[in-house]
């Protein structure tokens, strides 16, 4: 992705987030939430977090959160929000593989509707592993390749109109290949999120743990 396109995604998320109303909501992603609850709260890094719902909610639930994000509107969307909710969180703007941060660091990663352009999606998988220590968890929830029909015929779903930025099973799994899986599948679900993601849309959702 050269520098042009970095830029023009940049504009399209901050015209999105510049207006009052938060895109997707306040309120965390479901799936999220619920995998959260299960873990013990450590170092977590948020890429593509937006307006911070999950991360400032996974900060409510004791988490030392890194945000980020390519858009600053973002960014002061997502610090309001913290600040109504009493916590902190770290937040970076820029592109996520300029971005300099420590391997093994991290002890989870919340990709949560993580949609990047097909020819880096799987590169900025492979770095954002290195960034997960050893026994890392990755909770992931982003539009399968079969969510087409679905935003075709409601557009109020959202999700990428490009089938090459959405997902398999197998690709995921291809990209995280070696850890342990502890949940892969493809669903249909009912999203309430905001004005972006309102109705029925086909979701890849995976929760995977490094291996030691």
């Amino acid at each position: 992705m050269n520098q042009s396109d970095i830029n023009e995604y940049r504009q399209v998320w901050d015209n999105r987030y510049g207006n009052e109303e938060y895109a997707y909501g306040k309120q965390p992603n479901a799936f999220f939430a619920a995998q959260l609850e299960k873990l013990p709260a450590g170092r977590i890094l948020m890429p593509a977090d937006g307006e911070g719902r999950n991360g400032v909610y996974a900060a409510t639930k004791g988490w030392d959160v890194t945000a980020c994000d390519l858009s600053a509107e973002g960014k002061t969307k997502a610090l309001e929000l913290a600040g109504e909710c009493g916590v902190s969180i770290n937040y970076v703007v820029g592109d996520l593989m300029d971005l300099d941060f420590p391997e093994g660091h991290f002890d989870a990663i919340g990709l949560i509707y993580a949609h990047f352009p097909a020819d880096v999606k799987s590169k900025l998988h492979h770095k954002l592993i290195t960034l997960l220590q050893p026994g890392g968890i990755v909770l992931f929830e982003a539009f399968s390749k079969n969510h087409i029909p679905y935003v075709t015929a409601n557009p109020k779903v959202g999700g990428p109109k490009n089938i090459d930025m959405l997902f398999s099973a197998e690709e995921v799994a291809t990209d995280f290949a070696g850890f342990d899986t502890i949940l892969l599948t493809e669903e249909v679900v009912m999203l309430e999120e905001g004005a972006y993601h309102v109705g029925e849309g086909s979701v890849i959702r995976f929760v995977g743990r490094k291996p030691l």
